[in-house]
């Protein structure tokens, strides 16, 4: 399996209803940030995707112009991005050759 396949399905394990496409951006997430992904980040993917699924959603606008409670829902996906971030460094630990 590759290093992409699995931060996807570190990713897919936590949060296993999303579209695929947008797992795959927030895959990319967790390859480029990591741990050091951030509310803004998250909802620019989300953004991204929402722009080609809904582009009249009321959420698609900044991140800072949405109000405290509609930022706070992307903290579960930003834990979830985070911890699958962390796994391949996990994994080539155990095992250096992977």
């Amino acid at each position: 399996m590759s290093y992409v396949e699995q931060v996807r399905t570190a990713l897919y394990v936590r949060k296993p209803n999303l579209d695929p496409v947008l797992l795959d951006l927030y895959t990319l997430l967790a390859l480029v940030k990591g741990e050091q992904v951030t509310l803004e980040d998250v909802h620019d993917a989300w953004a991204v995707w929402r722009s080609r699924t809904r582009p009249d959603h009321k959420s698609l606008i900044p991140f800072d112009q949405l109000s405290e409670a509609v930022q706070a829902l992307d903290q579960p996906y930003a834990d979830a991005i985070a911890a699958a971030g962390r796994r391949p460094a996990a994994v080539l630990e155990r095992n250096p050759d992977a």
